[in-house]
């Protein structure tokens, strides 16, 4: 299974933006999440068209699953 973390924050000018992670662990917590959704924002490291990342919005964690079929 593969886990990618989609955070979706508010920017200066009160749009929606989201930053997806790939490759996350299963067990990630909301506790975790929120953490590292306040580093973001702290950080300030992101650049948007529409401002800095000021507020968090949501978070949502999804699990995928491949399969994949040798053929010839």
């Amino acid at each position: 299974m593969e886990y990618t973390l989609a955070m979706t924050f508010l920017t200066a000018a009160g749009l929606k933006t989201t930053l997806s992670v790939s490759g996350v662990k299963s067990t990630l917590t909301k506790d975790e999440v929120n953490a590292l959704m306040d580093v973001v924002i702290a950080k300030n490291i992101f650049k948007t068209n529409s401002g800095d990342l000021v507020k968090k919005s949501s978070a949502q964690l999804t699990q995928r699953q491949v399969t994949k079929y040798e053929v010839a």
